[in-house]
């Protein structure tokens, strides 16, 4: 091994670099320098992510072939950090809180573990590297679920969280184990391609139907979702948030890489016809338990199951357009969902109040905040002319590209539950605008990290829709991925 290759891996050592820079001082600077912490944290940050946005991709192949840098990696990492930074600003508040003061060390740590845990994933190519990722991304997660230690409902969060992560990964390594016995004793991609072309057996569709009930999981698709609510609800909301949407990108990702490079001669024949079960049952299952929530944590709980369906779409189509399209659709998600969070957060720290009822009347007293709301639930139903609508809209016109009957039905079922996610998320704005009566929430002044977090999710919101550069950018970025394989 040439330790130049580790020149490859930019990313992930800007993110232990800053990594050890926030360990440095929290460990070393005392009470009083642990103040600036969350500014240098988040200024440290964000110049982190312009960094990776601007720095090209190398398009090596290192360490033997498992970990490759190419142009969707770093495009995938790059729209992760854009969800971790608003995360940050959303978070400054919360952590300067007496009760979380002391550990915001420990919440930068943590969430920077985590994210390099999942810039592994990302770019691995040999399941190995990928497990590593897996786990580094969800270990330290537990942790952040419990981080309100006073609270009864963060710790049975963290307990849930904890025990399904450590059941799904033992699924996921069980399917594994066949795949390995399958390729000849490989763990690499391409490998395992090339293996199990032609092989139909049952104990193959016994090793994929445990690799996506393992993946499932961190994805919060039905029926591998009993989680989500609970875990959802519990973990103090900075952290919900990061779940929502920052690990979901991640695994949906990996999830595309390893079933089209790995098993990509095997999806007509056997994990098509899976996959079409879990997004039916994922959208269909997500929206319908979305309408009967009153905590919104929960409500976004449900709809962020619903969401990860519309993400899978991008799966099923096998191409740079499907895989360029998910992109795009997890960045949209990104931002409407973080602007949500954003305002859902805002309102606990002032306020207390979680309830959907508690939003009554919010335009009298917080109008910026109502408009807020308001854009962010239009673009996660899809109504145009939001990114939403866009993001739906691209997602579905790269699978219907294949030309095949059972996709263009798989397309038919998610146009119908989008009608179903178009009421319950008018049912928030219903509340904030419509409902008589007095406001239940004061008027109070947002904090300015809040704001800022706000700003950026309204402005993605708007113009992400109406710039077609980013959905290029997204598309030409794919092509990489899929070029290796012939596809």
């Amino acid at each position: 091994m040439d330790y130049s290759q580790f020149g490859a891996m930019l990313p992930e050592l800007i993110i232990l670099g800053l990594f050890f820079i926030v360990f440095l001082l929290d460990t070393f600077s005392g009470e009083n320098g642990r103040k600036p912490l969350t500014p240098v944290s988040t200024v440290l940050f964000g110049l982190a992510t312009i960094a990776i946005w601007i720095i090209p991709a190398s398009g090596e192949t290192v360490f033997g072939g498992m970990y490759v840098d190419d142009s969707a990696c770093k495009a995938m990492k790059a729209i992760l950090n854009v969800g971790v930074f608003i995360v940050f600003l959303q978070s400054a508040k919360w952590l300067d809180s007496d009760e979380v003061a002391v550990r915001k060390g420990e919440f930068y740590e943590l969430m920077l573990v985590t994210l390099f845990g999942m810039y592994l994933m990302i770019s691995s190519r040999h399941f190995l590297l990928f497990l590593i990722g897996l786990e580094s991304a969800s270990l330290p997660l537990a942790a952040l679920v419990a981080f309100n230690k006073r609270h009864y409902e963060s710790h049975e969060a963290a307990v849930k969280y904890i025990l399904t992560a450590v059941f799904s990964s033992a699924i996921l390594l069980m399917g594994l184990s066949f795949v390995y016995a399958f390729s000849g004793g490989s763990l690499y991609f391409d490998d395992i391609r090339a293996e199990v072309m032609g092989e139909d057996s049952g104990l193959l569709i016994c090793a994929l139907a445990f690799m996506i009930a393992g993946i499932g999981f961190k994805l919060s698709l039905v029926p591998f979702h009993l989680w989500t609510a609970d875990v959802y609800q519990g973990a103090p909301t900075a952290i919900t948030s990061y779940l929502s949407v920052v690990s979901k990108g991640a695994a949906a990702f990996a999830f595309f890489v390893i079933f089209v490079q790995a098993f990509g001669p095997l999806y007509s024949g056997l994990w098509e016809w899976m996959m079409y079960a879990v997004i039916i049952a994922t959208i269909t299952v997500g929206n319908l338990f979305a309408i009967r929530q009153k905590n919104m944590k929960r409500f976004m709980a449900f709809s962020s199951i619903s969401q990860a369906g519309y993400i899978m779409l991008g799966v099923m189509t096998e191409s740079a357009l499907g895989l360029g399209s998910m992109m795009f659709y997890i960045f949209v998600y990104v931002v409407s969902n973080l602007a949500v969070f954003s305002v859902i957060s805002t309102i606990e720290n002032k306020t207390g109040k979680l309830s959907i009822d508690d939003y009554d009347g919010l335009h009298k007293t917080n109008p910026w905040l109502s408009f807020a709301m308001t854009l962010a639930m239009f673009s996660l139903a899809g109504i145009p002319p939001f990114a939403g609508f866009f993001s739906k809209i691209l997602i579905f016109t790269s699978v219907t590209a294949s030309d095949s009957m059972p996709l263009y039905m798989l397309v038919l079922v998610a146009l119908i539950n989008t009608i179903i996610s178009l009421y319950y998320y008018l049912l928030v704005v219903k509340a904030i605008w419509i409902k008589p009566g007095e406001a239940k929430v004061e008027s109070f002044r947002s904090d300015n990290g809040e704001r800022v977090a706000l700003w950026l999710c309204v402005a993605g919101i708007i113009f992400f829709g109406l710039v077609p550069y980013i959905y290029k950018y997204c598309v030409e970025s794919a092509q990489p991925v899929l070029a290796v394989i012939g596809l």
